[in-house]
């Protein structure tokens, strides 16, 4: 039998990224002007300045009998039922995507309440549904982190992975002072990279190629995950890509015991076999002996001397935390190391529970013992939280209100 094969290129993965609320938009606003073009963005916030200031493509404002265009004043029940209100317009929006990328600073009112109703609508038209999400700094205070908690637990129930960064961590990043405008925007990069590797793992077809076959296999109903991505260059390229890509600071897990493997590798074409081998060595040592690594390699060759890793891991039967590890200073670090991105993706069993503890948000189910949900112990929040107001980069307690009121 003759097979006549279709010889024209693959029709491109529909994929859409949503940003909730006033954070979920400032990071689609910098996915976009830092040129990522393989998705579709969309905006859906309450507040209608903050929505007509976004650069996406289509805007939905939710809400808006409700709220009247100002805002879901940091209540995530308000949150949501705005997204009830415009249901239908949300799910139009949502109509012919492959996966979606929802993405929201959690602890506000529209980004926490909303996000989850968007989930729901997502997961029931087929689709496979990640959110990325920021976790508020400790000095924001623990209301604001409670209702992130909350919100994050009633999210995770809803997608198929959930990337959560910890904002906390940003600190333990830079090997210079941070400033507070600067820490949102870091936060609104780790957004953007998660969202850019995975774009760009789907659609960028490799010599060794992965697709989104492969993603949907690791991601769909993944319990806990871990996602890196790492750099490296000169001799030790590939080793310090990969180390990069699991020992980053910002990441609370391992990824110890993983049964379920992503490896993607960015390089020139001139990366030498024992370099690869020894680099993926390091990561099949760590997981469970029986995992299924799924291995992709793309070359570039205007990467020169340098090499890119993003390492996906799910499946995990129990999860392994990892202490936080201060960045080294300029005078210690080593030459050739980088600055790179990861967080902790979860979901995992589950059990009743009412999120927001108010009538307007129904009852959603929960995984038991989320390690991120947590957070850090109450004990030492209060010092943590009382030296950095007291560093020298706030001076103005004013301001910091009102980019605490941008964010929701």
């Amino acid at each position: 039998m003759i097979i006549d094969f279709d010889s024209s290129s693959p029709t491109p993965v529909n994929i859409k990224v949503l940003g909730v609320g006033g954070g979920g938009n400032n990071a689609v606003n910098r996915m976009i002007t830092s040129g990522i073009t393989s998705v579709e963005f969309i905006a859906v916030n309450t507040d209608k300045q903050d929505l007509n200031a976004s650069r996406a493509t289509q805007k939905i404002q939710i809400g808006e009998k409700l709220t009247k265009g100002q805002g879901a004043g940091s209540i995530p029940e308000k949150g949501a039922r705005a997204a009830e209100e415009n249901r239908d317009e949300l799910a139009a929006a949502l109509k012919g995507a492959d996966m979606v990328f929802i993405t929201a600073g959690m602890g506000g009112g529209t980004g926490t309440g909303a996000s989850p109703i968007i989930a729901a609508l997502a997961k029931e038209m087929g689709i496979l549904t990640v959110g990325i999400v920021t976790k508020p700094f400790l000095f924001e205070g623990k209301s604001r982190m409670s209702k992130a908690e909350d919100g994050i637990r009633m999210l995770r129930e809803q997608v198929d992975s959930l990337i959560i960064i910890p904002n906390e961590r940003l600190k333990l990043v830079s090997d210079t002072p941070i400033t507070l405008a600067n820490a949102f925007e870091k936060a609104d990069d780790v957004l953007r990279l998660g969202v850019a590797n995975l774009s760009d793992l789907i659609n960028i077809p490799g010599y060794i190629n992965l697709d989104f076959a492969d993603v949907s296999s690791v991601m769909k109903d993944a319990g806990y995950a871990h996602m890196g991505v790492g750099h490296g260059t000169g001799r030790d390229r590939m080793t310090e890509a990969v180390l990069e890509a699991i020992n980053s600071p910002l990441i609370e897990t391992t990824i110890n015991g993983a049964r379920g493997v992503i490896i993607n590798i960015f390089s020139p074409p001139d990366i030498g076999l024992t370099e690869v081998d020894d680099a993926v060595s390091m990561v099949t040592a760590a997981v469970h002996p029986d995992a299924n690594i799924i291995f992709g390699v793309s070359f570039d060759e205007d990467l020169s001397d340098e090499a890119r890793v993003t390492i996906i891991a799910t499946g995990f039967e129990t999860l392994a935390t990892a202490e936080p590890r201060e960045v080294p200073q300029p005078a210690q670090a080593h030459s050739s190391g980088s600055a790179m991105a990861g967080a902790v993706l979860q979901q995992g069993s589950t059990t009743t529970v009412k999120p927001f503890s108010t009538p307007f948000a129904p009852a959603a189910t929960t995984p038991v013992g989320a390690p991120v949900a947590a957070g850090m112990a109450a004990a030492d929040s209060e010092d943590k939280a009382r030296r950095l107001i007291s560093d020298d980069d706030i001076n103005d307690i004013d301001s910091i209100l009102n980019i605490f009121k941008k964010r929701g």
